[in-house]
């Protein structure tokens, strides 16, 4: 289509994501990813990456949900076959999620027959982590390292003819003067935009430590989780529903650390490289919808 101005707002992994896909569909529109945060500065680069959906989370329908979840799937096995993986920071790996209370813990309706290999966890293999864990299962799934894959897909958008822009946006109707679609991809900043009160932050902090001889992730009880990457390891972690607090908490490191150790005892001889706390959006259902909005007597659509 000519002449199609298409703005994506925020310059996560959603955004430079939605920006590269839409380059593919609309060769001749002019496309720019707006935003006033960038890498290290967004809560993709604190995330570990690790592809594993909630079993909580939902779209409109559950069919919805379904091919939302597989079509992201297949987007990062497609970059892994590639000879720019290493580049982008995306691998396969494997690991544990282990439960010493409840079953279905251990268990994800989503990717269970979506992965590679998703199966119980051996007896022998319930002992390889000190505690009592009564279930558990192995699998093998994508990772993507946002230190990594956040400079890379933003120098192919830049290389395709895309322009990254830094701006501040106060409303999706000053955008929509510009350009004929607006795709609104700032996470917890739709909250704002679009007066989505439904949309909550549920704060995360993790610790990056060097322990280059951790090969495999491992999930215990309270939101413990150990993940390999491609230079560090992250540890967490927490889910603190409805808090804005991007200070990094001491006594929720000490938590981390802790429960970390305690899962894999040779994390004691890891040095911390760093800590970091991101706001995750969520929201219940996921908003995925399109609308059209009159800027000053023009038209455009929004999309969020």
């Amino acid at each position: 289509m000519d002449n199609l101005k298409i703005a994506v707002i925020g310059a996560g992994v959603v955004g430079l994501t939605t920006a590269v896909e839409l380059q593919k569909h609309f060769r001749n529109a002019y496309i720019n990813v707006v935003a006033n945060r960038f890498e290290k500065d967004t809560t993709s680069f604190v995330a570990a990456g690790l592809f594993r959906p909630g079993t909580s989370f939902s779209g409109p329908t559950q069919d919805i949900t379904r091919k939302w979840i597989n079509n992201a799937y297949n987007y990062w096995t497609d970059i892994e076959k590639t000879a720019e993986a290493a580049k982008a920071g995306v691998t396969y790996v494997s690991g544990y999620l282990y439960s010493s209370e409840y079953p279905s813990i251990v268990r994800n309706h989503y990717i269970e027959k979506l992965v590679p290999i998703y199966r119980p966890a051996t007896e022998e293999e319930l002992t390889l982590c000190p505690g009592n864990w009564k279930y558990g299962s192995f699998f093998t799934t994508i990772l993507t390292q946002c230190s990594l894959y956040l400079p890379w897909v933003a120098q192919n958008f830049v290389n395709a003819g895309g322009k990254i822009l830094e701006q501040q946006i106060i409303s999706l109707l000053s955008v929509g003067q510009e350009y004929n679609v607006v795709v609104n991809c700032t996470g917890l900043g739709a909250q704002s935009l679009c007066n989505d009160h439904k949309l909550v932050p549920i704060r995360g902090q993790v610790i990056k430590v060097e322990a280059p001889w951790i090969k495999t992730f491992f999930y215990g009880d309270y939101d413990t989780y150990i993940i390999p990457g491609f230079d560090s390891v992250t540890l967490g972690g927490c889910r603190q529903y409805d808090s804005y607090n991007t200070n990094i908490d001491k006594y929720d490191g000490y938590s981390i650390k802790e429960r970390c150790e305690s899962l894999v005892p040779s994390l004691k001889n890891a040095k911390i490289v760093a800590q970091r706390v991101g706001l995750r959006p969520h929201r219940d259902p996921v908003r995925v919808e399109k609308e059209i909005i009159n800027a000053e007597g023009r038209k455009a659509k929004s999309c969020s």
